[in-house]
């Protein structure tokens, strides 16, 4: 009886390890955003950066300021809405939207407020691959 019970475990722990690697693999982004400010005699250089998510997007893409929580997410049709709320040196807040332009493409803003200063980020994304590890 004890190696009918090891076989079931060892059959167990090898259906789990298949089942792990079987993971769906994630969408991999290059991403740009662009700050601009009313009233700044420049503006900041773009940023890109490539980002690995899910295939169903849960929550607005990551970047800038760590200190940044966004909430209320939603999707409807093409179009993804969020709130952000910053702490740090510079509390902000704000609110951001994307629209997919189909599978492989979106574009969007997010408008922020810190300090009675306003500030818009462009935001835009292109699909360029698959990769591990969604975030």
């Amino acid at each position: 009886m004890r190696r009918r019970e090891w076989g079931g475990i060892a059959a167990a722990t090898v259906f789990l390890g298949v089942a792990l690697a079987a993971e769906p693999l994630g969408v991999l982004w290059q991403t740009t955003s662009q700050v601009s400010m009313p009233g700044m005699p420049y503006s900041p250089a773009p940023h890109s950066q490539q980002l690995c998510t899910h295939p169903v997007w849960t929550r607005p893409p990551p970047g800038g300021d760590p200190s940044c929580k966004t909430f209320d997410y939603k999707i409807v049709g093409n179009k993804a809405t969020w709130k952000m709320a910053c702490g740090g040196r510079m509390p902000m807040t704000g609110v951001g939207e994307m629209t997919f332009n189909g599978p492989d493409s979106y574009t969007g803003q997010i408008t922020a407020t810190a300090d009675g200063m306003n500030m818009t980020i462009a935001l835009s994304g292109k699909k360029i691959g698959t990769c591990d590890n969604p975030q």
